[in-house]
Parts: C-alpha cells; sequence; structure tokens
C-alpha cells in the first residue's frame, strides 16, 4: 500500500519578503549573476562611451586615408570644431566642445527609456527585484507614476528621433564604400558601418514602441492591410528585442572603437577588394 507524505504548507503574507524574514529569496541557483553580468556590461558601455565623446578626436578617417568612416558617436558632426570632411552642409559653428555630446543625447534618450533596457537597470542597478522570486530591495513601490520615472514616457519620441540618426548612419555605412582616390570598393570597415547600422535598425524596428506604432489601436486589421503587413513583419522581430539590444549597444561600442583606432594609424583598414 502506497503511502502518501503530507505536503509541507509555506504561509503567504503578501508584500512580505520572498523566502522568509532571514533571507531574500529560497532560490539556490546563482540568480544574481544576471544583474551582476547586466551591470557591468551597462557601466563598461557607459564609461566607454563617455570617454570616447570628450575626447574629441580620431573619429574620422578621410580622403588622406583614401577612406570616408566617421564614427556612430559622432556622425552626423554638427559642431564647428568638426574634423574637415566629416561634417555635413548644416553646421552649428557656435558649438567648439566635442560634437558627440550633441548626437548622444539621441541614442542615449532611446536606450535609457527602452522597456527592456528599463527592466535590465532597475533589476541591476536598483534591485528592484534583482531577479525572480528573489524580494526587492526597497521597502515601497511606485512604479513610473512619479519623478524622475514618469519621464519614461518619452520614448516613443526618442524612438522617432533614433530612425533620423538610422537613417544617417545607413548613409554613413553607403558612403563608406566610395574610396576616395582609388574608388568603389569594400573593406573591413565598410563592412563594419554596416552590420552596425543593421543591428541598429533590428533594435530599433523590434522595438515595442515600433510595434504599437505598426498595428497598435487597431480594432480590425482587415481596414488597414498597410497597417498589417507591418505589424506582421515587426512582431517577429519584436520576440529578439532583447538580443538586437544587447547586439546593437555592443557593436556599435566596437565599431566607434574600429574608426578610432584607424584613424589613430593604430591598425589599418584592409581593402577586400
Amino acid at each position: 500500500m502506497a503511502t502518501v507524505e503530507k505536503a509541507t504548507v509555506s504561509p503567504v503574507t503578501i508584500g512580505g519578503t520572498r523566502g522568509g524574514p532571514d533571507q531574500p529569496t529560497v532560490r539556490k541557483d546563482r540568480w544574481w549573476l544576471q544583474p551582476v553580468v547586466t551591470a557591468t556590461v551597462l557601466t563598461s558601455f557607459v564609461v566607454y562611451a563617455t570617454w570616447a565623446a570628450f575626447v574629441n578626436k580620431d573619429y574620422y578617417v578621410g580622403a588622406t586615408e583614401h577612406r570616408d568612416l566617421i564614427s556612430p558617436f559622432y556622425s552626423p558632426c554638427l559642431a564647428g570644431s568638426c574634423v574637415p570632411g566629416s561634417h555635413p552642409h548644416i553646421v552649428l559653428s557656435q558649438w567648439m566642445i566635442s560634437p558627440a555630446i550633441l548626437i548622444l543625447i539621441v541614442p542615449l534618450g532611446f536606450r535609457l527609456t527602452c522597456y527592456y533596457y528599463r527592466r535590465a537597470y532597475y533589476r541591476s542597478f536598483w534591485l528592484s527585484p534583482p531577479n525572480c522570486a528573489v524580494a526587492d530591495a526597497h521597502g515601497s513601490y511606485s512604479g513610473e507614476t512619479r519623478f524622475p520615472l514618469i519621464l519614461q514616457n518619452v520614448h516613443r519620441w526618442f524612438f522617432y528621433l533614433g530612425l533620423i540618426l538610422n537613417v544617417i548612419l545607413t548613409i554613413d555605412a553607403v558612403v563608406s564604400y566610395n574610396q576616395p582616390g582609388i574608388g568603389i570598393g569594400v573593406t573591413v570597415g565598410s563592412l563594419v558601418l554596416t552590420v552596425n547600422a543593421v543591428l541598429l535598425w533590428c533594435y530599433s524596428l523590434s522595438c515595442h514602441s515600433c510595434r504599437h506604432l505598426c498595428g497598435g489601436q487597431v480594432r480590425s486589421f482587415a481596414k488597414h492591410p498597410i497597417r498589417y503587413r507591418l505589424w506582421k513583419f515587426v512582431t517577429p522581430l519584436n520576440a529578439h528585442h532583447m538580443n538586437f539590444a544587447w547586439a546593437s549597444l555592443v557593436f556599435v561600442a566596437l565599431t566607434d572603437l574600429y574608426v578610432r583606432l584607424v584613424a589613430s594609424g593604430t591598425i589599418t583598414d584592409f581593402r577586400l577588394f
């Protein structure tokens, strides 16, 4: 005859500490690893991007090197301090400090207010909560209803501005295939700029705001066939938004680093054909 053991019942307290009064969780796995890695990568990116923005040099490889490569941190180069050949026809001549500061406001605002990145830095920096089934490090919760978190609602506007930058970086990628004094060709740098533009487009088009723009508040897709096609296109991308967020973040920094190394003469931008 089989013996049935009596189940152990754990008391549940709404709003109480997960796992009991003496421990934040009953999880036995390395639940802390994900927030630690996230905090490390985000901190490293912020430190590098801040340094790259203020160093204000080695961001453009021009005609003297038979190249047309510009760092995504400095494009479009609108300041009066931009090196010759790197700026478009519109230049803010009064702005003489690093032009990257003008540009990075948009991608920084877009990523800072991104739905996925909110979850990432809320968990890793604010421990709110650090992971699933782990106690929140804060005694109260107000969501995003108070300042400054209420400003997260501007995300969709940064999304629109980010699309403009994506177009500009795509043009930079196309232009990079022209080698002044040589002609049209493919270099490692042109491929780097192209991959960077593609990843940024994937990140933007997989954004939740993009999916809402395409198919949100539509009562009948049959009456909106164009929006339905757009919604069908971005929905699979949206499922991989986290992957595109990390890939584009890391690669945009690597793209700046590559252009910087070529511009400083540390490495050579090899011509493939």
